[in-house]
């Protein structure tokens, strides 16, 4: 499961990208550019575009197959490291394209093991320069509720404001009511908060609210304030924010 936030829509833009951009596969470094491009495929993340100057040619195989895209005609690559073999992993824009894409490589990101920021590992897809995430400690009171039920309460939160999304309130583990929750395997990932360590569902009498709350362990760096701590989603809770009732949120995860 992916956490794609419902950022500011962006489309049919193109820009450069200031930091160095590199990927690796089987241990071997496919791509490094200082040159790369943001394309915006859609509205609201963009994707990198890269010099084929700055791909490792020695892992490129031409799968000799061309084809007309929105942006214009792209021929197909796979790569090849030892053993190991990842078809169709990027296409390179040539001749009748647009002007600022000659000549770019466009991968397809689960190709690639890992894609590096300058030297911090990214997830998901490409941050987008147009959003902004933010992990704020407050003393204001959270209190979260489903069917009249306590699941936690705190007077210490992190709030974390993300474009695009609701506030996400994270609260200490010791102010969390674990005997109403169940753990699962559920794992997500964010591009600007990681990878979760844990998610839980909250058994209510005899109903399963599927994935109710989770955790980061090891959140990336600018968002540390919120390691270990567990935060619900607003939109399937009852949220209390200083003794006054949130309305749900609608988003992408659920549709009231």
């Amino acid at each position: 499961m992916r956490d794609y936030p419902q950022m500011i829509a962006v489309n049919n833009l193109i820009e450069p990208v200031p930091r160095r951009i590199r990927a690796t596969l089987g241990g071997q470094v496919v791509l490094d550019t200082v040159a790369a491009r943001y394309v915006w495929e859609w509205p609201y993340f963009p994707q990198y575009y890269v010099p084929l100057g700055d791909v490792n040619s020695d892992l490129l195989v031409d799968e000799a197959h061309s084809s007309k895209l929105s942006r214009g005609t792209a021929r197909r690559f796979g790569l090849q490291v030892g053993d190991l073999s990842r078809p169709s992993a990027l296409r390179v824009f040539s001749g009748d394209v647009i002007d600022e894409l000659d000549g770019l490589a466009r991968f397809e990101w689960e190709a690639l093991d890992a894609w590096f920021e300058e030297d911090e590992q990214i997830y998901v897809h490409p941050r987008n320069p147009y959003v902004r995430v933010d992990a704020l400690r407050s003393n204001r009171s959270v209190r979260v509720e489903l069917e009249g039920v306590l699941l936690a309460e705190s007077n210490s939160p992190v709030m974390v404001f993300e474009t695009g999304l609701p506030t996400r309130y994270y609260l200490d583990r010791t102010a969390v009511r674990f005997d109403h929750l169940e753990a699962t395997s559920t794992v997500s990932e964010c591009p600007y908060k990681g990878t979760t360590s844990g998610y839980w569902s909250a058994r209510i009498g005899d109903v399963v609210h599927d994935d109710l709350a989770w955790t980061y362990a090891f959140p990336t760096r600018q968002l540390l304030p919120i390691s270990g701590m567990i935060a619900f989603y607003n939109e399937k809770v009852d949220t209390f924010l200083d003794g006054v009732l949130l309305e749900r949120p609608e988003t992408h995860f659920v549709k009231h």
